[in-house]
């Protein structure tokens, strides 16, 4: 079981950044658009610094839904690999058989 000062903080990080995520998309396009002047893609360059770090996409962590552990997860179920083993074994995840043999 994760820390929950942990998990909440990666809850907080998912709101920020679909709060902020049009915004950085429209500064971060200026940044690379060549045809645009200098001083254009500088201002949007220190535009996007000022912006709060954790609204950037790449700062949230996959996590369990139930456990909050962060390795091993499976983007299919949005579970770690032990918490999909557990309730495969229970069978309760529709169509997903553990298997044994």
């Amino acid at each position: 079981m994760a820390k929950k000062s942990l998990v909440t903080r990666n809850e907080n990080r998912k709101k920020l950044t679909i709060l902020h995520r049009v915004k950085r998309q429209k500064i971060i396009a200026i940044c690379k658009d060549e045809s645009a002047s200098f001083e254009d893609r500088l201002a949007a360059q220190i535009q996007l610094s000022q912006m709060p770090r954790d609204g950037s996409r790449v700062r949230v962590r996959n996590r369990c839904a139930l456990s909050g552990r962060p390795r091993g997860n499976l983007r299919k179920f949005g579970l770690s690999r032990i918490a999909v083993r557990e309730l495969a074994s229970w069978g309760q995840i529709p169509g997903l058989i553990k298997s044994s043999w």
